[in-house]
């Protein structure tokens, strides 16, 4: 792998968004809730790769239960997290004051409660029906953040599903009109995360009406794919930004039958110079500057770094 030179589970080449900012905020990057023997004074990590909004309850009943990746939901994280809270404080007060010097994120999540039923063969339409419970969820995982003393907060949005190499390969058509002028990106794909990600400001929005005291951030995860895609160069990209670093082959590179990392897959000679690393997340590269416009730049409201004062 680029950066640590060994696998570490985490669904890129190198350092993800969360890495960079604790790098940012001067701490160590934080270790997986469910590593074994770790301590979790500095934070923890409780995202789980394929994790969605939604319970598997909600999966299981529409018979979709098949193409889930698995079943750790949000509300399983969320149960985690108050597993851990004996071991950081001992008082519902102790708890308050702890964790109004902390920073919470709540995902990204949401991608892959939408890439389930894509999957499956549903249409975007179908699959659109959705939003409005996994918005709920994630408003839900919020509140019951700030009901524990969190104030600091990070909501992400999704980013845009129509111009990664699994929904392009999954989903493509033979339309020249299904897909996005000067992007190349699917339009009805990108459509649902728009419709998900104008839910999730309004119900940001609400959280902030209903918690005055508590700092949220919106943090745009679509713009800045959207900037990269429609100017790879700008931004160091010289390889297809639509096309996987790590892959088996195909227009985009992408397989579902072979994974990045499986017998039949092979990996880009500078995957600095890829945005897509495997076809459903990014590269380093481009993490790392993702991660920077959300710490001080116009993707995030408020940028990160001002949560601090």
């Amino acid at each position: 792998m680029t950066f640590f030179g060994r696998p570490t589970g985490r669904c890129s080449n190198g350092r993800l968004i969360i890495d960079f900012i604790a790098e940012a905020l001067g701490l160590p990057f934080l270790p997986p809730f469910l590593a074994q023997n770790r301590r979790f004074v500095h934070g923890a990590n409780f995202a789980v790769a394929g994790a969605t909004a939604l319970d598997a309850s909600f999966f299981e009943q529409r018979g979709l239960a098949g193409h889930m990746y698995t079943n750790y939901s949000l509300n399983v994280q969320l149960r985690w997290f108050e597993q851990l809270l004996p071991s950081l404080c001992h008082s519902t007060e102790e708890c308050r004051s702890y964790f109004s010097k902390s920073l919470f994120f709540v995902g990204e999540i949401g991608g892959d409660d939408y890439n389930v039923p894509m999957t499956a063969g549903l249409s975007f339409e179908e699959i659109g029906t959705q939003v409005p419970f996994v918005i709920q969820a994630i408003s839900n995982a919020t509140e019951r953040l700030i009901n524990h003393g969190a104030v600091n907060l990070v909501v992400p949005g999704n980013p845009p599903s129509g111009c990664f190499a699994q929904t392009l390969t999954i989903a493509g058509s033979p339309n020249k009109e299904d897909y996005e002028a000067g992007t190349g990106c699917l339009k009805k794909a990108n459509g649902l995360v728009k419709h998900h990600d104008g839910l999730l400001r309004q119900e940001v929005a609400k959280l902030r009406s209903k918690h005055p005291h508590v700092k949220i951030s919106y943090a745009d995860f679509y713009q800045p794919i959207i900037q990269f895609v429609q100017s790879p160069n700008s931004y160091g990209f010289k390889d297809d930004p639509l096309r996987a670093c790590c892959g088996a082959g195909g227009p985009y590179n992408f397989n579902s039958e072979v994974n990045c990392g499986q017998r039949g897959s092979s990996v880009c000679v500078d995957p600095s110079s890829s945005m897509d690393w495997d076809g459903i997340h990014l590269t380093e590269a481009a993490y790392r500057q993702i991660a920077q416009l959300w710490l001080n730049g116009s993707y995030a409201d408020p940028p990160i770094m001002n949560l601090r004062n």
